[in-house]
């Protein structure tokens, strides 16, 4: 072997081998992450990929989501061309059709739908990726409708509200200054993995770690100096008890409470009736767990927390399990202070870069009145007070149903119907419209529905803003071409906005225009500054935290305090809820008898995310099989196997899975890895079993019954 070819195997880069290193990002999963990568090209291809060093998100590390990337640009069923139904919906039938077409078909049929139903009747719809949001809204708004919604309708917003409830806006860990963190739901070693190197690091120095999980695992044996487990959907019952165990002891900051907090009296008064005599039979955790926990806190008084969002709101009580767990951080005094919880309002894309923006300016400026309220308003009337767009969990009811005024088009960028509750009354929707356009990387489920389907590029195809936590920012430039046809989703709109001349010049100016004229302008900086840098570079100072700052000033909720009691709730009463962060009973109606199991769905794996990954063979050879987890007694009773199929069955529907038989589960229920088409795990849940405060799916508190398959 020459000396060349060893290089060119080695994929060393240089002008021998003909390779070249480019800079990029991966996209594939949140926009908390967006690692850095490294993407080794040879005649326009990528041919390898690794970390970027000093990144400020990955430092040259990546995950098996991001190491995918390679093959998940190159599947197969990328679409390269715009494409026109020419078959049934869902059949997946199509013929290519040129761009110029599609924006007319598209622009035909969303002007006939406003012009016959009035504009609130189109539908826009962001999945993944998310990185187009802001453009997308202003589209609806510029078209005249309200709906303009999002998959973050079933993640992390349900968060936020309890944050703007709680506080005015959302706090974030001083974990590198805390005695005591609290891991409410916290298994960074399969999401957000450098958070896993951080706590590793933080424990060797002396951190303590309470963390509270359903499930056993990885940061439960690692990290965990104490670790409570209780059933699934009862957090905040376990949360309210451990509030009554400081209080009755007297281990709360009571100074700081009378000046800071608003309706602890009642709060606590609330708290007291989860105590030794209920708190086992409700969570399913021994009460002097609790009082570990208690002592746990007090022993170590400057406590951080991390509340995750899907875990915690996945329920029809997740709200309010949500703000329970806050109200620890409130009564011992630690929000707004160094080692606990310190305010870290949104720069962009619900990320705190550490500098204000005028994000919300390009949002809202723009939002239509005197118009009908968009979908899930009447439904889910705090959402609709704090967020005010679509509440897409309601959408598919409204579809079918036409009330409370008929939605017949949708216009989406990677819609996943197989996100949503009963996944196939969703399908059932879409099949009822009057028109359907998808714009995605992949012909996916979801687009087999669509009349018109637009390719979209991934994050290795083009530009895209994205600044970090420190201050920081970057503007990437595309690495290779886009692949056939492709194009930007912010392009698309664009482009789409301009065909139909609607009445947005900023939105027509194109993305680009958008980020330099509401963010970089104030700060001096230009996209091609960004563009030119090799790594996110400091375009803002960022303001340093001063212990009690943002209460002596004020917080941003009717009180001006950190509220225990929501004055948002309690001067709505027609709502009909509750303004204290009560506790209910997360199940759903089913005959516990017919269906004994609890179903819960929506853990994270390492080597996928939702279903973006299942069709990339390297990842889906670390889980080839639909699965679902049972304790081992659970598969002994009913006795089964590692790999024998079961059936598990709820009022929707069945599925056959194989099971594993696993301690990391607490017997009874069933855990059931989502995101695979042929075993579709939201196809068995209620889509009518959503919280009333954030309309969320319960995605982990359904009833089920298991049986083997012979």
């Amino acid at each position: 072997m020459t000396d060349l070819e060893r290089k060119l195997q080695g994929k060393i880069p240089g002008p021998d081998t003909g390779i070249e290193v480019r800079r990029t990002m991966c996209d594939i999963c949140s926009p908390g992450m967006h690692c850095g990568i490294n993407a080794y090209l040879k005649d326009g291809k990528v041919i390898k990929i690794e970390g970027l060093d000093g990144h400020p998100v990955n430092d040259g590390k990546l995950c098996t989501k991001g190491l995918a990337n390679r093959q998940y640009i190159y599947r197969e069923d990328r679409i390269l061309t715009p494409l026109k139904r020419v078959g049934r919906r869902g059949e997946g039938r199509f013929e290519p059709i040129t761009w110029e077409e599609a924006y007319g078909e598209i622009a035909r049929q969303l002007n006939r739908c406003k012009e016959l139903y009035g504009p609130e009747s189109v539908a826009f719809y962001s999945g993944y990726s998310k990185w187009y949001r802001q453009m997308l809204r202003r589209l609806a708004y510029a078209f005249g409708s309200p709906n303009y919604g999002c998959e973050s309708s079933a993640c992390y917003t349900a968060a936020f509200m309890a944050w703007k409830l709680s506080a005015g806006d959302q706090g974030g860990p001083d974990m590198e200054h805390s005695d005591l963190f609290l891991g409410w739901a916290f298994n960074p070693f399969h999401s957000s993995y450098m958070a896993a190197r951080k706590a590793m690091k933080l424990k060797e120095k002396g951190l303590k770690f309470l963390i509270v999980d359903t499930r056993r695992t990885p940061a439960s044996e690692k990290l965990a100096d104490l670790f409570l487990q209780p059933r699934t959907g009862t957090d905040g019952a376990l949360a309210l008890a451990i509030a009554h165990e400081l209080i009755r002891r007297g281990w709360i900051d009571l100074p700081y409470i009378q000046r800071y907090v608003y309706g602890f009296e009642e709060y606590a008064a609330y708290a007291a009736q989860f105590n030794e005599s209920n708190i086992e039979a409700i969570t399913g955790v021994p009460y002097e767990q609790v009082v570990a926990a208690a002592e746990l806190i007090h022993a170590n008084p400057r406590m951080s927390c991390n509340e995750s969002s899907a875990p915690l709101c996945h329920h029809r009580n997740g709200l309010q399990n949500y703000r329970a767990v806050l109200s620890l951080l409130a009564i011992t005094g630690n929000f707004d202070r160094t080692g606990g919880q310190l305010l870290t309002p949104h720069s962009y894309m619900h990320v705190s870069c550490g500098f204000p923006t005028r994000e919300e300016e390009f949002l809202y400026e723009t939002r239509p009145t005197g118009v009908k309220p968009p979908v899930g308003a009447p439904r889910f009337p705090l959402w609709d007070h704090l967020e005010g767009e679509m509440q897409a969990m309601d959408l598919s009811r409204q579809i079918l149903e036409g009330t409370p005024y008929p939605l017949r088009a949708v216009f989406a960028l990677g819609m996943n119907a197989r996100m949503f509750p009963d996944s196939g009354r969703m399908f059932r929707a879409l099949e009822e419209l009057d028109f359907f356009a998808d714009t995605d990387l992949f012909l996916t489920d979801t687009a087999h529905y669509a009349d018109i389907v637009l390719p979209a590029c991934s994050s290795f195809e083009r530009g895209e803003f994205k600044p970090y936590p420190g201050g920081v920012a970057w503007y990437t430039s595309p690495v290779i071409q886009p692949l056939g046809q492709s194009k930007s989703d912010v392009d698309i709109i664009a482009e789409l906005a301009r065909y139909m001349d609607l009445p947005d010049e900023p939105l027509k100016a194109g993305y680009e225009a958008f980020v330099q004229h509401y963010i970089l302008d104030d700060y001096g900086v230009t996209t091609e500054q960004l563009k030119q840098a090799e790594l996110p570079i400091p375009i803002a100072p960022v303001h340093q935290h001063r212990d009690l700052e943002a209460l002596e000033h004020g917080l941003a909720t009717p009180t001006g305090k950190y509220e225990l009691k929501s004055a948002i709730i309690e001067a709505h009463p027609q709502w009909g809820l509750d303004a204290l962060p009560t506790y209910r009973e997360p199940l759903d109606g089913a005959d516990p008898e017919a269906y004994p199991f609890v179903l819960t769905s929506g853990s994270r794996i390492p080597n996928a995310i939702h279903s973006r990954l299942h069709a990339v063979p390297g990842n889906r050879s670390l889980r080839p099989h639909p699965t679902a987890d049972l304790n081992r007694a659970d598969c002994a009773r009913l006795g089964v196997e590692e790999g024998d199929r079961i059936t598990i069955s709820t009022p929707r529907g069945r599925l056959t899975v194989q099971v594993h038989p696993t301690l990391t589960v607490p017997e009874g229920l069933v855990n059931l890895f989502h995101g695979y088409s042929e075993a579709d795990a939201n196809s068995l849940l209620d889509a009518d079993h959503l919280d009333p405060y954030s309309g969320f799916p319960a995605y982990r508190s359904t009833r089920c019954a298991v049986t083997k398959e012979n």
